[in-house]
């Protein structure tokens, strides 16, 4: 695999591991308690590292592989870090044909990431999703709820500017 993995390093601290393991303790005798608990735990850090996935596991005698199972199974869990300013790339049908993925591949080479990554410097995340509703503007980019739309490639450099 020659894809670049993010730069971002994970980071813990004391408070956010006991706010953890207090959140694991509260809930872990309870039915279906996992997803509360991962939840949980993306809202402390964000994300759903390995580190935090073994907290996890530690915690509760959870096997790691079943959390890291879950993790990867649901959409609304990351196990990469997410930007200051996130990006989602519509790739719907409307989007697409109408260029989308050379707006995508754009943001890509400007940004020095892959979908699903987070610049080093935790500034921009990239995403793509399916349809954002916008389909009369395609192709169209969300940032942090902010839509762009009727885009080419060289737009790219200009709206990134703005952040």
């Amino acid at each position: 695999m020659d894809q670049k993995k993010t730069a971002v390093r994970f980071s813990s601290t004391p408070e956010q591991e006991a706010e953890l393991k207090a959140a694991i303790a509260e809930l872990k005798d309870q039915p279906g308690a996992l997803m509360p608990i991962m939840q949980k735990a993306q809202d402390i850090y964000g994300y759903l590292p390995v580190e935090v996935q073994t907290m996890i596991s530690d915690e509760t005698g959870i096997p790691l592989e079943k959390i890291y199972g879950v993790a990867t199974f649901y959409a609304q869990f990351a196990l990469e870090p997410k930007g200051k300013y996130q990006i989602s790339v519509c790739l719907g049908t409307a989007c697409y044909v109408k260029g989308a993925q050379l707006v995508l591949d754009e943001l890509e080479k400007q940004l020095g990431i892959k979908t699903g990554q987070c610049t080093p410097d935790g500034k921009f995340s990239l995403d793509a999703c399916r349809c954002i509703g916008a389909c009369g503007l395609a192709p169209v980019i969300m940032i942090n709820g902010e839509v762009y739309g009727r885009l080419v490639p060289a737009d790219i450099a200009g709206i990134l500017s703005k952040y």
